[in-house]
C-alpha cells in the first residue's frame, strides 16, 4: 500500500468519523435509523424506468435507502421527470451536473452516465465535497484513472465504484479466497470469457428528441450527430465506452486479477488478437479518431471477438476472451472466470462456483475462508455493496471496491483494448504507468475532451 493510500485510510477515518453522529448505527444495519439519512443525496443520470440506457436510477434508489435524496440531475428530461415522479415530485430537477453541485452542494452523489462522462463529473463532484458512487467502468482511459485517484487522495472523500461482484460472498469473494490461501496451489492463472461486442451499422441519423440536450449528451466526446442507436447502445462505440473489455470486463478481469496478483501491480506484457466490426478499416488511426480528426460511419466500433494475455511479473497470465474453450480439456464458457493451479481448478460466475477443490472444504476450511473474506472487505460486513459505501462515509475506512483497485482493474482493461487497437505486442511498466519504449501507445494514454456549453436550466 503506498503512503497516499496509507494518508487517505487516516483522513477518511477522520472524516468518516466527523460524520457519525452520536447514538447511531452503521449504515450496515438498516433495522434501525441511520445517520447517513442526515446525508443529502443527488442522482446524476437516471436512465429510463425500464433500464433503457443504463443503471443510473437502480443505483440512486439504492442509495436513497440510506440518505435523503434531494434533487436529480439527466439530461432527458424525460428521465429526469420520471425518477422525480418516483420520490413524489419533490426533487429539484438538472439538465447539466454542474449546476446541480453549484446550488445543492450535496453531500453525496450517485453517478449513472453513460461511461464517457464518468470521470469529468466524478472529479467535479469530489472537488465539490460529495462522496461518490459511480458505476462501472470508470474511465474511458488510463490517464482518466490516474487524476481521479489523485482528486481523491486530495479530498479524502469516499468513492465506491458499482462492481458489485466485490461484495458476492457466497460466489467472487470465495473464489478469491480460495486462491489467495492455496488451496490451488501454485502458480494460478485465470481464464475469463465476457462475451463479445455485437456488429451493426452504419446507422441513420436522426434529429434528437426535444427532451434531449444531445450535446451534453455527447459532451467531451468527439461532435457527433444524434442516433438512437448511438445513444441506446452507447457500450459499443469505442468514443463512449470500451465495448464488452469494459462492460464485462470491468466485472470479471476485476475479480481474476485480484485473486492472482494481489496488491499494487498490474501486468508487464499484453499480447493477443481480435476482430472488430466491418466499420473499422484495417490499420485504423485511433489516435485521430478520439482527437475528432478522423471519423467512421455511425455503427459499432468495439471489438467482436478477442484472445488477450496479460502476463505478470512473477510468471502469472490472465487470458481474457469473448469465449473460453480448451480442446480435449471438458472447458467451454462464454461468461465465467476459471482458475486453474497446480492442485485443482475451479469455476465461477453469476450463477454458481463449482469444482473439486470446492467439494473437499471441511468445517475447519471453511472457517479459514470466512476469516479471509473478512480481510479481504477490510473489515467490513460484506454482502450490500451499497451498505459498504454508507458504512465508510460514517465510520471511515476503505470501501470494497475503491478507487485505487478500480483503476488498476481498468488499467488491465484498458491495456487489452490498447493492444486490440495496435494490433501487436505492448510492454507496459506498472510502477510508472507507461508503455516501454512506444510512443504511439503512449499517446493512447489520453485523449483530447471536447469543451462543453452549459445547458439551460429546466427548473
Amino acid at each position: 500500500m503506498n503512503a497516499n493510500r496509507r494518508d487517505f485510510l487516516r483522513t477518511g477515518a477522520a472524516a468518516g468519523s466527523a460524520l457519525t453522529l452520536a447514538g447511531t448505527v452503521s449504515a450496515a444495519d438498516q433495522s434501525n435509523e441511520s445517520s447517513s439519512k442526515k446525508l443529502r443525496l443527488a442522482a446524476i443520470g437516471v436512465g429510463g424506468s425500464r433500464g433503457r440506457y443504463n443503471r443510473g436510477g437502480a443505483i440512486a434508489r439504492q442509495a436513497a435507502g440510506f440518505a435523503n435524496m434531494i434533487a436529480v440531475c439527466d439530461v432527458d428530461d424525460k428521465h429526469a421527470a420520471e425518477f422525480n415522479e418516483s420520490f413524489g415530485g419533490k426533487l429539484t430537477t438538472y439538465r447539466d451536473y454542474r449546476d446541480l453541485l453549484e446550488t445543492e452542494k450535496p453531500d453525496v452523489v450517485t453517478i449513472g452516465t453513460p461511461d464517457h462522462w464518468h470521470a469529468q463529473i466524478a472529479i467535479d463532484a469530489l472537488r465539490a465535497g460529495a462522496h461518490v458512487y459511480c458505476e462501472k467502468p470508470l474511465t474511458l482511459t488510463i490517464d482518466e484513472g490516474k487524476e481521479i485517484r489523485k482528486v481523491v487522495e486530495e479530498t479524502g472523500k469516499v468513492f465506491q465504484v458499482g462492481t458489485q461482484q466485490r461484495s458476492d460472498k457466497t460466489r467472487f469473494l470465495t473464489a478469491i479466497a480460495m486462491v489467495q490461501t492455496g488451496r490451488l496451489g501454485d502458480n494460478v492463472n485465470a481464464y475469463v470469457a465476457i462475451g463479445g461486442a455485437p456488429t451493426g451499422g452504419p446507422f441513420e441519423n436522426t434529429t434528437a428528441p426535444e427532451d434531449i440536450d444531445w450535446d451534453l449528451w455527447v459532451g467531451p466526446a468527439p461532435e457527433a450527430k444524434y442516433s438512437e442507436e448511438r445513444r441506446r447502445f452507447f457500450r459499443w462505440y469505442l468514443e463512449y465506452s470500451g465495448g464488452k473489455m469494459t462492460d464485462w470486463g470491468a466485472h470479471h478481469i476485476d475479480i481474476a486479477q485480484w485473486a492472482i496478483a494481489p496488491g499494487e501491480t498490474g501486468p508487464v506484457k499484453i499480447s493477443g488478437e481480435g476482430d472488430f466490426t466491418p466499420i473499422v478499416p484495417d490499420d485504423f488511426n485511433w489516435k485521430s479518431f478520439f482527437s475528432g480528426d478522423a471519423s467512421l460511419p455511425n455503427g459499432y466500433n468495439a471489438a467482436t471477438k478477442f484472445h488477450v494475455n496479460l502476463e505478470y511479473a512473477d510468471g502469472a497470465t490472465l487470458s481474457v476472451n469473448h469465449h473460453y474453450k480448451r480442446e480435449g480439456d471438458n472447458v467451454d464458457f462464454g461468461n465465467g472466470i476459471l482458475f486453474e493451479g497446480d492442485k485443482g481448478r475451479i469455476f465461477v460466475n453469476r450463477g454458481k462456483i463449482q469444482g473439486r477443490p470446492m467439494d473437499a472444504l471441511t468445517d475447519e476450511d471453511r472457517k479459514e475462508l470466512d476469516e479471509k473474506i473478512v480481510e479481504l472487505c477490510k473489515g467490513k460486513k460484506p454482502g450490500n455493496h451499497m451498505a459498504n459505501f454508507f458504512a465508510c462515509i460514517e465510520e471511515g475506512g476503505m470501501p470494497i471496491s475503491d478507487v485505487w483497485s478500480h483503476h488498476r482493474t481498468m488499467t488491465s482493461c484498458h491495456l487489452c483494448n490498447l493492444t486490440l487497437m495496435l494490433g501487436r505486442e505492448l510492454e507496459w511498466d506498472p510502477k510508472a504507468e507507461q508503455f516501454v519504449n512506444d510512443d504511439q501507445a503512449n499517446a493512447l494514454l489520453s485523449r483530447e475532451s471536447r469543451e462543453v456549453a452549459r445547458a439551460e436550466k429546466v427548473s
